[in-house]
C-alpha cells in the first residue's frame, strides 16, 4: 500500500497496523505532529501526568495483553523522565516501545532546543535504542522496534523521532504483517529429547522459569508443563528470588533439587548465584539470549550440562509434549511448600490507628481478597517494599502485575489504569505503601478524565518502612534516619483530583470502604492506618 505523506503520518499508520490502537502519552512541542496524525489514525491518546507513568502503563498493558505497549513522550526532559521507569519493563521482560520527540537531525550538534543523546541514555535499559535517519524510514523503524521488543527474551525498545522526519513528506510501501512479527525461536526437537532424557533420570527434578512464565499466558504454559509431565515447575519475577513471600516456603526446596532445568531465567542475584543450591546438584539451561550461558557457566562450571536455544513460550509449549516421568511424592512436597503460609496469618489483628498500631497487614489483604474474589477477571497491582511482599504474599488474583524483578516503587497506580484499561469490567486492585503514593498520585487525574475507576488501596505506616527496617536491624533504633513520613490524609489527596477517598484506621471499617469503593464510578483511594511491619519471612515449622 503506497503511501504519500508526512512522516508523522506513515508512523501512525505504521503503529495502526502492528494493531495498536492506544498509546500512553504526555504532550510536548517535538511531538505535536504524531498527536496530529493520531487523530487521523484514529488512534486513542491516554494523556497522562508524568512520563514515567506513561511507561508504566505500556508496560503493564503488554504484561496483560501480550501486545506491545507503546508509551509517546517529548524530546530532552520528557525523555529523560521516561527512561527510568524502562528498568521496570526490562527486567519485568514486557515488551514496551518508547517513542520520545528529538531535535532535527538537520540541526544535530548544533545545541538545538533539549538536544541530548537520547539514544545513549536509554541503551543501558533496552534491547535496542536509536533514532530515525529519515521520515522515508519511520514506519520500518516502528516495524523494527516491535520485533525486537516481542523477539527472544522481550524487552523495552527505544526510537527516537527528530523533528524533522516527522513534518517532512514521506513516500513507500507500509510494512507487512511479519515485519511486526517476533522472530520465532523454537526448541530443536532433537536436543529437547536429550534435555527430557537427562531430566528423567533425576529424583527431585526443578523446572525455573523467568518472568515469561507470570505473564497471563505464561502461567497457562507453566501450568500445562507441569500438568504434562508431574514435575515441579515454578516461575519467578521477585527481586527476593526464590525467598519471595508469594513464592511460601518454597526457598528450602532449591537445596533439595538434583537436576535444575532454567528456561528463561537467569542465574542472578535472585538465585544467589547458584549458592542456593546442593554443591552436587547439575543444571540445564533453555534461552533465547546465548550470553546467558556464559554467566551460568561462570557461576557452575561443568554444573551446567547442557544449553539449548529458545524464547520460554515456545520452549515450554514444545516441552509439554513430551513425556517425561512423573514424581508425585516430590511435586507434592514443592507444592505444599509453594501454598504454606503461616497459619497465624488467618488470624492476625492490628490494634488500630496510630503510628505502629494501625492494622495488621494480613488483616487487610484478607478483606482485599473478598473483592478480588468476586469477579472471575479481577486485576491485582503490587507494588514493591514491606506491606508490597505482605500484597504479593496473602493476595491472588486472575490477573497479576507486580513492580518486578527491578525492585523499583512507584509503579503499581499507574499500572492500575492499564489493568483497568485491559479488563473494563473487573475489579481493579492497586496495593502500595504511602512512600509509592507519592510517586505518581497525580496519575488518579487521569483516572477520573478517562472514566478509569479503580481501588487505590495505601498502607499508611508514615514512613518509608523497608529502609527503616533495614536501619533497625543493621545499625540499631538510635541510627534511624530518613525514613519518617507524615500520616498524611492521601484520601483526601484522591478527592483533590476528583476522585473518592476513605479513611480506614479500625478493621471493623474496612469491609464497607473496600465495598463501596467497588460500586464506585471513579476512583477511590482507601487510606489505611497501617502496622509497620517488616516484610514477611515465610517459614515452615
Amino acid at each position: 500500500m503506497a503511501v504519500s505523506a508526512r512522516g508523522a503520518d506513515t508512523l501512525a499508520r505504521s503503529i495502526k497496523a502492528a494493531g495498536i490502537t492506544r498509546l500512553f502519552t504526555l504532550s510536548g512541542n517535538h511531538i505535536m505532529p504524531v498527536f496530529d496524525a493520531a487523530l487521523s489514525a484514529g488512534i486513542e491518546l491516554v494523556h497522562v501526568r508524568h512520563e514515567a507513568g506513561a511507561v508504566h502503563m505500556a508496560d503493564a498493558w503488554a504484561r496483560l495483553t501480550g501486545e506491545p505497549g507503546v508509551a509517546l513522550v517529548t524530546g530532552g526532559p520528557g525523555h529523560a523522565n521516561a527512561v527510568s521507569a524502562l528498568y521496570t519493563a526490562q527486567m519485568s521482560e514486557s515488551p514496551v516501545v518508547l517513542l520520545s520527540g528529538h531535535a532535527p537531525n538537520r540541526q544535530a550538534g548544533w545545541g538545538a532546543f533539549q538536544e541530548m543523546d537520547q539514544a545513549a541514555m536509554a541503551a543501558p535499559v533496552t534491547k535496542a535504542s536509536w533514532a530515525a535517519g529519515s521520515a522515508a524510514g519511520l514506519a520500518a523503524d516502528f516495524a523494527r522496534a516491535c520485533r525486537v521488543a516481542r523477539s527472544g527474551r522481550p524487552g523495552p525498545v527505544h526510537l527516537s523521532l527528530p523533528t524533522d522526519t516527522l513534518e517532512q513528506s514521506a513516500d513507500g510501501p507500509l510494512p507487512v504483517a511479519r515485519d511486526y512479527a517476533p522472530v520465532p525461536m523454537p526448541l530443536d526437537a532433537g536436543q529437547a529429547a536429550t534435555l527430557v532424557a537427562r531430566l528423567g533420570r533425576a529424583q527431585r527434578p526443578l523446572v525455573l522459569v523467568g518472568p515469561q512464565g507470570l505473564t497471563d499466558a505464561g502461567r497457562a504454559r507453566v501450568a500445562a508443563l507441569q500438568q504434562a509431565w508431574g514435575v515441579p515447575v515454578v516461575a519467578t519475577e521477585s527481586p527476593r528470588g526464590a525467598n519471595d513471600p508469594a513464592l511460601g516456603a518454597f526457598a528450602p526446596m532449591l537445596a533439595r533439587a538434583d537436576c535444575v532445568l532454567l528456561l528463561g531465567k537467569r542465574l542472578d542475584f535472585t538465585l544467589q548465584f547458584g549458592q542456593a543450591f546442593d554443591a552436587a546438584c547439575v543444571f540445564m539451561q533453555i534461552d533465547a539470549d546465548e550470553r546467558e550461558w556464559a554467566r551460568t557457566r561462570r557461576a557452575l562450571g561443568e554444573r551446567l550440562q547442557e544449553t539449548l536455544l529458545a524464547d520460554t513460550h515456545a520452549a515450554l509449549d514444545s516441552l509439554a509434549s513430551l513425556s517425561l516421568r512423573g514424581l508425585p511424592e516430590w511435586l507434592a512436597q514443592v507444592e505444599t511448600a509453594l501454598a504454606y503460609r503461616p497459619p497465624a496469618w488467618n488470624e492476625a489483628r492490628g490494634n488500630g490507628s496510630g503510628n505502629g498500631n494501625g492494622l495488621h497487614p494480613a488483616e487487610l489483604c484478607r478483606a482485599v481478597q473478598q473483592v478480588l474474589d468476586t469477579h472471575p477477571d479481577s486485576v491485582l497491582v503490587c507494588d514493591g517494599g514491606e506491606f508490597g511482599q505482605w500484597a504479593q504474599a496473602c493476595l491472588r488474583a486472575p490477573h497479576r502485575v507486580i513492580n518486578g524483578a527491578a525492585g523499583a516503587i512507584g509503579s503499581a497506580l499507574p499500572m492500575a489504569l492499564a489493568g483497568r484499561l485491559a479488563h473494563r469490567g473487573a475489579p481493579v486492585v492497586a496495593m502500595m505503601g504511602d512512600g509509592t503514593f507519592g510517586f505518581h498520585c497525580a496519575e488518579i487525574d487521569t483516572a477520573v478524565r478517562y472514566g478509569l475507576p479503580f481501588i487505590c488501596v495505601v498502607g499508611n505506616d508514615a514512613r518509608w518502612n523497608a529502609e527503616y527496617q533495614i536501619q533497625l536491624n543493621s545499625y540499631g533504633a538510635e541510627r534511624l534516619v530518613g525514613c519518617e513520613l507524615l500520616p498524611t490524609r492521601y484520601d483526601r489527596v484522591a478527592e483533590g483530583f476528583g476522585a473518592r477517598g476513605a479513611w480506614v484506621n479500625q478493621a471493623d471499617e474496612l469491609a464497607r470502604a473496600l465495598q463501596d469503593a467497588v460500586h464506585a464510578d471513579v476512583p477511590t483511594c482507601v487510606n489505611v492506618a497501617l502496622a509497620g511491619l517488616p516484610a514477611p519471612v515465610v517459614r515452615q515449622a
